[in-house]
């Protein structure tokens, strides 16, 4: 077998952990699919052909809009906006040379600050001095219309012959000056069309905003408390969009006569519910969108419902693919794929088992709703049940190790007995302490080796 330099052939590989054994009768199997980014991007040897076609060891065409929220209350305290003019411009200097980028001020109207007139600028030593020249036009004044802003990124990004596209923007404030619907609206319109990671800085956001842009976008949502913590969060942001070789790769789940799709949800590194963002593809075969990869690896958690069967049956219940749709419009390149299966035994044990990895992605899922359902109940006055879904949740992240998470939820309850979910609620809670734990409910741990 020839040697190949990590540039020369990246790949994905697909994994399914899953018990396959079911009872007499049994009809809904779980599997959790690994998919694994190596050398850069994904294409498993597979040369990538159209626009989406690179040099070995030669860095794929991206282009990045920064939206920065310049509205009123970024003047509270005024260090705030001097914060996220620095953050900026360190995220500038993180721009790979040749990569397309534009700077967008953000009010009740979004304005492109650089380089301006509908174009991208391309990173060289001279644009990126020239964009953060054009930073000192970033003043605090006006409303927040968070949809503007994402529909002028989206004319920027549409307009650039790239392969990844990807936004990063900052609020501080509720999205007040546009109804929700027009946020929604302009989500669905931007879906698929570039990524975005969104941050929330200060603690007079609305969290349910920033993490529903994230995830409409396939993007990562976090609190930046301190705005003096902006630039090491930008820079680092920057230098993940960067680490991105491949864009628009799908998870296509092909299904039997008789296979029905329960649920699809990314589980690692973050929750992430795929189930309503199916893509007919053919004939019982459909498209669940994965954004863009770098080196990295994510799971993804998949549910079917199979017809019942005999003992000693066996099915194909579903097959998992990783394609990259072809520019051109041809046929898709399948990456590399999976099976899931189901048999039917007598055999108690074998049935009644729980895969691991199943069982430890159910609980982190149920992390992530158990922390929603008991800040909600705890904003609106239930206190007991908001007592009780926290304390499931203390419990579940005792179990599964999320250490991460166990020290956020010690922030909001006094901890008894982990192990029992047994807590109390603070009677004083800093907004920022609240409000990262619900930023970040979603995030996971991987299964303990």
């Amino acid at each position: 077998m020839a040697n190949f330099s990590k540039s020369n052939v990246p790949q994905f590989s697909v994994e399914v952990y899953q018990n396959e054994y079911l009872p007499e009768g049994g009809r809904e199997v779980n599997a959790i699919v690994t998919v694994t980014s190596t050398g850069g991007g994904t294409t498993g040897g597979v040369p990538l052909s159209g626009a989406t076609a690179r040099v070995p060891g030669q860095a794929p065409k991206a282009a990045v809009v920064i939206m920065v929220d310049c509205s009123g209350s970024m003047d509270y305290p005024p260090t705030k906006m001097r914060n996220a003019r620095d953050a900026t411009a360190a995220a500038i200097d993180t721009l790979r040379d040749g990569t397309s980028f534009a700077v967008v001020d953000g009010t009740h109207v979004a304005r492109e600050v650089y380089p301006g007139n509908g174009r991208l600028a391309v990173a060289d030593a001279r644009t990126r001095a020239q964009a953060k020249g054009a930073l000192r036009a970033l003043k605090a004044g006006g409303g927040t219309a968070i949809g503007t802003w994402l529909r002028l990124a989206d004319r920027l990004l549409g307009a650039a012959d790239v392969s990844i596209r990807h936004g990063i923007l900052l609020t501080d404030g509720r999205n007040e000056h546009e109804a929700p619907e027009d946020l929604r609206a302009a989500l669905e319109s931007c879906a698929g069309r570039f990524t975005c990671d969104a941050r929330g800085v200060g603690t007079d956001w609305e969290v349910k905003e920033v993490t529903a842009i994230a995830s409409a976008l396939l993007g990562t949502a976090d609190i930046v408390a301190d705005p003096a913590g902006l630039a090491a969060d930008f820079t680092h942001m920057m230098e993940n969009a960067m680490g991105k070789e491949v864009a628009d790769v799908a998870l296509r789940l092909w299904t039997p006569v008789g296979v029905e799709i329960t649920f699809v949800k990314q589980v690692a590194p973050t929750v992430v519910d795929l189930t309503g963002r199916r893509t007919e593809v053919g004939p019982r075969a459909g498209d669940y969108p994965t954004g863009s990869w770098g080196d990295e690896s994510r799971d993804y958690h998949v549910c079917v419902t199979v017809p019942q069967a005999g003992i000693g049956q066996e099915m194909l219940a579903c097959r998992a693919s990783l394609v990259l749709p072809d520019p051109s419009g041809g046929a898709p390149q399948t990456l590399s794929q999976g099976l899931v299966r189901a048999v039917w035994t007598e055999d108690m044990v074998a049935s009644t088992s729980i895969n691991p990895q199943v069982a430890h992605y159910t609980g982190q899922a149920e992390l992530a709703q158990v922390i929603q359902q008991g800040l909600d109940a705890r904003k609106s006055g239930d206190f007991d049940g908001a007592t009780a879904k926290l304390g499931r949740a203390v419990q579940l992240a005792s179990v599964s190790g999320n250490e991460d998470t166990a020290k956020l939820l010690s922030k909001v309850v006094d901890v008894v007995d982990a192990a029992t979910g047994t807590v109390r609620l603070k009677a004083k809670v800093a907004d920022a302490d609240e409000m990262t734990l619900e930023t970040r409910s979603t995030k996971t741990v991987r299964v303990k080796k």
